[in-house]
């Protein structure tokens, strides 16, 4: 059901004792209420183990808040932790669910209330909270909707991501699982569809006549560090690529949905998913390139004679009418020189140059380069003639910054986008089965590929470098560069 209830909903997040309630839901929940997007009321109930009292547990919450959240105002926070709870409890155990159901039916008033549940855990407890949810009756939309927020990892490849789809069928409808990718809840990764479409100087020319190549980068500063028992049974291939870069990429590279809903947004990802080009293993070293950095084996928890890549780039295409022949080349990497999520399209030259150029000087091609964080921005390159006698040419540049045109602080953090989507039924940034089965297809055949006889060597790069030579040679051998 996604009709409006009269009763304030109730959320429930399983895994509530862990960090990332503390540092992300429960801040943006705070913030969401603060703000009024959310109905006055709304119940938030934490599960776990951890055995803690309400009281407890919205101590600790305060301290997420005043710790991660901006707008800490102690009477706004006094208000909204009346409206916060906790049950200790078996993520598996029957009884205990029933507990759970029965806090949350108390103190709803016995009234129909949506329910949102949330599952911050490890993945693999999702499929035990998934089953007994429907045992106990508490994914049954009888009398109000009941949703669920599941977080990446979904899945770990095809075969585990297709298990978790059907386990999760098996007790709730696909229009009840909202499967989150936080990085769709940035306001610079929804800008895209804006600038895309409510813009008419740029769809024109968005296709193969115009555009020579695409370049997604996901740069980290940041080693795995603490995460090295997940990291190194996952690598950047698993942990990024197969959602947050092909994610973007579909964004890029998709057709203009026919309206703005959830179904007609996510067909048109389906789509780009579906052309994209599988990488030949035949020939895998002219698509991929994978590295890591020199101390990653010296991390906790990680094998000291791992082959894990922290770092990976890859050339992709997509073979449809708008985007034949024009490669989409991806990277993303931990340890490096600078934190950057950036997407560059990168114009083609003129056919016929009516300027002469100096001695060894090059035209450089009209780039648009759409910053999604850290320095949210947009820039345009082009061609200037520099002032005084004679024609001579300077790349010059039109600049957006979001600081400049809205304010320092403006961009609110993305999940409180993604659960305030979630509370209201729109499953527009958030992806559906077949997105994620897709994503599993592409990545999957690249990862065991890396694994045989004659697959590219693993590189090497220092902490704090721009990366891996090989990420280079791989857009070089295109003519290409990467735009730092």
């Amino acid at each position: 059901m996604s009709g409006q209830n009269a009763v304030a909903p109730t959320v429930i997040i399983f895994g509530a004792s862990g960090d990332l309630t503390k540092r992300k839901l429960v801040p943006a929940l705070y913030n969401l209420s603060r703000k009024g997007r959310i109905p006055p009321g709304t119940r938030i109930i934490g599960y776990s183990r951890t055995d803690f009292s309400h009281e407890a547990f919205r101590q600790q919450m305060r301290e997420g808040v005043q710790e991660f959240s901006e707008h800490y105002d102690e009477p706004v926070w006094n208000a909204f932790s009346q409206n916060l709870y906790y049950l200790p409890g078996n993520p598996s155990a029957l009884e205990d669910f029933r507990r759970l159901d029965a806090l949350a039916c108390e103190i709803e008033g016995n009234q129909p209330a949506g329910r949102l549940y949330y599952l911050s855990t490890p993945p693999a407890l999702y499929t035990d909270i998934v089953t007994v949810l429907g045992q106990a009756g508490m994914n049954a939309e009888s009398s109000a909707w009941r949703r669920i927020i599941i977080e990446k990892p979904f899945g770990r490849d095809l075969p585990s991501a297709r298990e978790l789809n059907d386990r999760v069928h098996a007790a709730l409808a696909e229009h009840q699982v909202y499967r989150i990718d936080h990085y769709l809840g940035k306001d610079t990764v929804q800008n895209l569809s804006v600038f895309r479409f409510a813009n008419a100087i740029f769809e024109p020319v968005w296709n193969r006549n115009y555009i020579d190549h695409v370049q997604i980068s996901v740069l980290e500063t940041v080693a795995v560090g603490r995460r090295g028992g997940y990291y190194d049974t996952a690598g950047v291939l698993r942990d990024i690529f197969q959602n947050h870069l092909l994610q973007l990429l579909t964004l890029i590279a998709m057709e203009p949905p026919a309206m703005l809903n959830a179904d007609a947004l996510r067909n048109e990802k389906v789509k780009v998913l579906t052309a994209i080009r599988p990488v030949p293993l035949h020939t895998l070293s002219d698509y991929v390139v994978r590295a890591q950095y020199r101390s990653y084996r010296d991390e906790p928890n990680v094998d000291p004679k791992s082959e894990t890549p922290t770092y990976a780039a890859l050339k992709l295409y997509v073979d449809n009418w708008r985007w034949h022949g024009v490669p989409f080349y991806l990277r993303s990497g931990k340890g490096l020189a600078e934190r950057q999520t950036q997407i560059v399209v990168q114009f083609k030259c003129p056919p016929v140059l009516l300027f002469a150029l100096k001695d060894s000087q090059t035209l450089a091609p009209n780039m648009l380069a759409i910053e999604i964080q850290p320095n949210e921005g947009i820039h345009l390159s082009f061609q200037a003639k520099v002032p005084d006698a004679g024609i001579a040419m300077q790349t010059v540049n039109f600049d957006f910054h979001y600081a400049d045109a809205f304010g320092n602080g403006t961009i609110p953090e993305a999940y409180e986008r993604l659960i305030l989507d979630a509370l209201q039924g729109d499953a527009s940034l958030f992806t559906r089965s077949d997105e994620i089965e897709l994503s599993w297809r592409l990545i999957d055949p690249i990862i065991n590929g890396l694994s045989q006889k004659g697959a590219p060597p693993l590189e090497f790069y220092e902490v704090g470098s721009a990366g891996p030579t090989g990420a280079d040679q791989l857009l070089a051998r295109d003519g290409f560069k990467w735009a730092h």
